[in-house]
């Protein structure tokens, strides 16, 4: 087999390990931590979503069932959202972030998630109407697709918003590609993703569960603002978090407890992994 196809097979069982644990945790009505019931063991997603910098106030307005507990930011503070945009969320998932811009967008905006997993698209849809019951707005979409390949035309959106998905993304450098071909010039970015400070052990990385749990799929910090930079973006800013990280090993979860216990002696998981707010913009005016 020839290297080229080689690679392209790895990156489809990426993508495909990705999708099977999405579809179960859309159907289980839990998280990336399997029968836990969010990413955080014990926590409930309103803690998680709390952790992270959402406040109650936009926690009330969400659809039943839209917050998994599946956050590592609150990339829709970031975006500084107006009336009247388009917005796009990359991993939509049930729809958390896709509600929150929606009601930022108003009725004269719109908000579109973009997901692989037909399971969280079902999810989210049936969220929709109870978002549309709920408040009035009926402006929400949500499209089958790959963010490395976005069902999205060229230069129509005003603003890409994502949260803990990039990282487990087959081929990043082709995402942040495809963020700029769909931003109207002076667009922008506001993503919430893990990174790291530092390469982890080959355990981690061999793992599914921690692939799909964020971890083993993210990369360096440089490695994010390279990408960004190659892809035509400017105004590229980067912001470590690393106390949600500390968080999510006092959660007790399942999942980072089998990371943490294949680090090297007296090692902690912030040592490896951030929560890293990226925030970028597309030549030209808006």
């Amino acid at each position: 087999m020839k290297a080229c196809d080689k690679k392209a097979d790895k990156k489809e069982a990426v993508r495909d390990a990705v999708r099977r644990g999405y579809a179960a945790i859309a159907e289980s009505g839990g998280s990336c931590c399997g029968s836990a019931k969010t990413c955080c063991g014990s926590a409930s997603p309103e803690g998680v979503a709390k952790a992270v910098g959402y406040s109650d106030a936009e926690l009330a307005t969400l659809p039943e069932g839209a917050n998994m507990g599946i956050s590592c930011g609150n990339p829709t503070a970031l975006a500084a959202l107006r009336a009247g945009e388009v917005v796009l969320d990359l991993g939509s998932g049930g729809g958390f972030d896709v509600f929150l811009a929606a009601q930022k967008v108003g009725t004269k905006g719109q908000a579109i998630g973009v997901d692989m997993t037909p399971e969280m698209l079902s999810k989210a849809r049936k969220n929709a109407a109870q978002f549309r019951t709920r408040t009035g707005l009926d402006n929400v979409e949500f499209r089958l697709g790959e963010i490395e390949h976005l069902p999205v035309a060229d230069a129509s959106v005003d603003a890409i918003i994502s949260n803990c998905v990039i990282n487990l993304s087959p081929d990043k450098p082709q995402v942040w590609h495809e963020m700029a071909r769909v931003l109207k010039p002076g667009g922008r970015v506001a993503v919430s993703d893990l990174a790291l400070l530092k390469p982890l052990p080959s355990g981690v990385l061999e793992s599914v569960t921690a692939l799909v749990g964020c971890i083993a799929g993210a990369v360096l910090v440089d490695a994010t603002r390279a990408m960004a930079k190659a892809a035509g973006l400017i105004n590229i800013d980067l912001v470590s978090k690393a106390g949600y990280v500390e968080n999510m090993t006092e959660w007790n979860d399942p999942l980072y407890r089998g990371v943490r216990d294949q680090l090297p002696s007296g090692a902690k998981m912030s040592d490896y992994v951030t929560s890293l707010y990226v925030t970028a913009r597309k030549c030209g005016r808006a």
